[in-house]
C-alpha cells in the first residue's frame, strides 16, 4: 500500500471513530427543547415519531467501552493503513509460527514415512489415510477429491502415465511438476481440411467408432507428422509427456469433436511444483499414495467415511 491510501485509510478509520464518539457526546443529553421529558417530541419523519428521552446510560457506557477497545486494537494490531501495530502481528507471521510447531511436532511421523520404499508404504493402510489428507489439502483442487481428475486434470486412478507410474516417476512429478504442450497441429498435417482425417485415424487406434474413408486419408498423416511425439503406433512417449493415444484414457476428452479441437488448436496443461512447499517426506508419501490409488484397485472407491 503507498502513502497515499495508507493515509486515507488512516483518516477514515479515525474519523469515523471520532464522528461517532462526537455524536454520542452530542447525544447523551436530552434534546433541548419545550417537551417535557418522556412525552413525544413535536416533529415526526417518514411518520415515526420519537419521545423526548436521553439515551440509556448503560448503551452509552458500552459504546463507550467499544471505542476504547478500537482505540486499543488499532494500537496493538494493524488496520492503520501502513501501521503494523506495536505487537508486530500479522496473519503471516502467525502462519509461519504455526507451520513451524506443526512440522516439528509431526516431522518424526513423516521422517519415518519417509524411509520407507513407495511400495512398501502403499500397503501401509494408517500411513495411506494421512496421506489422503495431504493429498485433499494440497491435490483435490485439481485432481478431485477422489483423484478422479476432470477435463484437463489426470485421473490417478487409472494407472495410465503420461510421464510414467514409477515410485521414482510420481515423487519427480510432485516434486518438479510438469508441463505438456501440444503445438496446433491443422497446418502441419495439410490444412484445416485434414483435422477431420486425421482425427478418425485416432479415434480408429483407440478403438472407437471411425469413418473408415477419412481415417485411411488420415493414417500416413499421423505417421508422418504426429509419430514424431506419439510414436508410429500412437503410443505415446513418456520422455516428453506424450499421451498414449491406444489407451482409451483422455486429458481433454476423446469425442470426435474433442480430438479435433486438440489438433486444431492444441493444448497446454501444466502442473506446478509442490517439492518445495511439502518437502521431501511428504513428497514421499504422496507418491504412494498416487502409486496406492493407482495400483490398488479394490480399494480405489471411497468408502462412506471418505466421502463424508
Amino acid at each position: 500500500m503507498n502513502n497515499f491510501w495508507s493515509v486515507f485509510v488512516i483518516v477514515i478509520v479515525v474519523g469515523n471513530i471520532i464522528g461517532y464518539s462526537w455524536l454520542l457526546f452530542r447525544m447523551r443529553k436530552m434534546p433541548k427543547d419545550d417537551v417535557p421529558v418522556g412525552e413525544k417530541r413535536k416533529h415526526t419523519f417518514d411518520g415515526i415519531e420519537e419521545y423526548n428521552n436521553p439515551l440509556p446510560r448503560w448503551w452509552m457506557w458500552l459504546f463507550c467501552c467499544c471505542n476504547i477497545f478500537a482505540a486499543i486494537y488499532l494500537m496493538l494490531y494493524p488496520g492503520l493503513g501502513n501501521f503494523k501495530g506495536l505487537l508486530g502481528w500479522s496473519q503471516t507471521k502467525q502462519w509461519q509460527e504455526q507451520e513451524a510447531h506443526a512440522n516439528k511436532l509431526y516431522a518424526p511421523i513423516f521422517e519415518k514415512f519417509g524411509n520407507t520404499p513407495i511400495p512398501e508404504l502403499a500397503k501401509d493402510i494408517e500411513a495411506m489415510k494421512v496421506a489422503r489428507r495431504l493429498f485433499i489439502n494440497n491435490c483435490a483442487a485439481c485432481h478431485g477429491p477422489n483423484a478422479q481428475g476432470a477435463k484437463g486434470f489426470p485421473n490417478l486412478t487409472t494407472n495410465v502415465w503420461l510421464f510414467g507410474g514409477t515410485p521414482e516417476d510420481l515423487v519427480n512429478t510432485i516434486s518438479n511438476g510438469r508441463v505438456g504442450m501440444m503445438p496446433p497441429m491443422a497446418a502441419a498435417i495439410g490444412g484445416e481440411e485434414s483435422v477431420p482425417a486425421v482425427a478418425n485415424y485416432v479415434l480408429k487406434i483407440s478403438g472407437q467408432s471411425y469413418d473408415q474413408t477419412l481415417a485411411d486419408l488420415g493414417e500416413p498423416k499421423f505417421k508422418a507428422v504426429c509419430s514424431a511425439c506419439h510414436g508410429p503406433e500412437g503410443k505415446g512417449n513418456k520422455m516428453i509427456g506424450a499421451p498414449d493415444l491406444t489407451a482409451g484414457k483422455w486429458l481433454f476428452g476423446g469425442t470426435l469433436p474433442d480430438i479435433e479441437e486438440t489438433i486444431r488448436h492444441g493444448r497446454h496443461a501444466q502442473m506446478p511444483a509442490h517439492g518445495n512447499l511439502l518437502g521431501k517426506d511428504k513428497v514421499h508419501l504422496l507418491a504412494a499414495y498416487v502409486y496406492f490409488l493407482a495400483n490398488d484397485q479394490q480399494t480405489n472407491a471411497p468408502s462412506k467415511s471418505d466421502k463424508q
